[in-house]
């Protein structure tokens, strides 16, 4: 018999994560001090011998890599879970308003409690993404309980524009609120808490997770409303999982790392 070939998707994924293993790699050995590969690989064997190369890696550079990897699995789910539910191949986790009220929640903590760290931000910017979520689903859902895909696009659109403007009113009223803004909405996993991965990695298994029993919905889903419930679906409540999805994941990633476009636009493109 001929030798069997592996599938083309099961071929790029063992290439997407060799590239994976390799850039995480180029992360622990690069920065403001350079460690050779050996080290590297050294440090992580012996993680307690005190040396600076494992400080290095364990104390600094490993718990950024780590957040690095879990927020980009986390906004590239939420975008291929998007564009499956609203049926548009532009569309991306941002329209659900999730980064307007991380942003809006981050400048309201700085301005009326003080907080004054990236690790104070992460909890008022997810609870300022799931609000803003919420508010847009639950205007999406006042047609009926399907949740039209063009209406929450709407919503989330016009909810953006509404928390930006506030957001912008706030900063340019307190310069030390639009420093400590400015600093986080650039979009980063330096100087985060590497605390966060405590519940951010078990969050990250769950979302995925959670897609995986969402593939089939989704599938049958992107026939069309009308089809999809000939065929025995329940369109509202598939929708409904898939947003509660998107939020949590991208609320998430938005909290750790601030608000990072694009990456939940790209991806499922790059991997398509």
């Amino acid at each position: 018999m001929p030798p069997t070939r592996p599938a083309p998707a099961a071929a790029a994924a063992v290439v997407a994560l060799a590239a994976l293993v390799a850039l995480c790699a180029v992360s622990l050995a690069t920065g403001s001090r350079d460690i050779a590969l050996d080290a590297v690989w050294h440090a992580i064997q012996h993680p307690d011998d005190g040396s600076r190369d494992a400080i290095i890696v364990w104390q600094l550079r490993a718990p950024r890599t780590l957040l690095a990897v879990a927020v980009g699995v986390l906004l590239a789910v939420a975008g291929v879970v998007m564009q499956a539910m609203t049926r548009n191949p532009l569309a991306e986790p941002g329209l659900l308003g999730v980064n307007a009220g991380a942003s809006l929640a981050v400048v309201l903590s700085v301005a009326v409690f003080g907080v004054g760290s990236a690790a104070g931000y992460a909890w008022p910017a997810f609870a300022g993404a799931a609000i803003a979520a919420v508010v847009v689903v639950l205007v999406g859902m006042r047609a009926g309980p399907r949740a039209d895909p063009t209406r929450l696009l709407l919503a989330g659109t016009a909810l953006t524009a509404s928390l930006a403007s506030v957001t912008g009113v706030v900063t340019l009223s307190d310069p030390r609120t639009f420093g400590d803004y400015r600093s986080w909405v650039v979009g980063s996993v330096a100087s985060r808490d590497p605390a966060d991965l405590v519940w951010l990695l078990p969050l990250t298994v769950v979302v995925v997770v959670g897609a995986l029993l969402l593939v089939r919905p989704l599938a049958v889903l992107a026939l069309g409303d009308d089809t999809a419930t000939a065929l025995g679906s329940s369109v509202g409540r598939v929708r409904l999982a898939g947003f509660a999805l998107v939020t949590l994941a991208c609320g998430a990633a938005t909290a750790v790392a601030g608000p990072i476009s694009f990456v939940g636009l790209v991806v499922p493109h790059a991997v398509r």
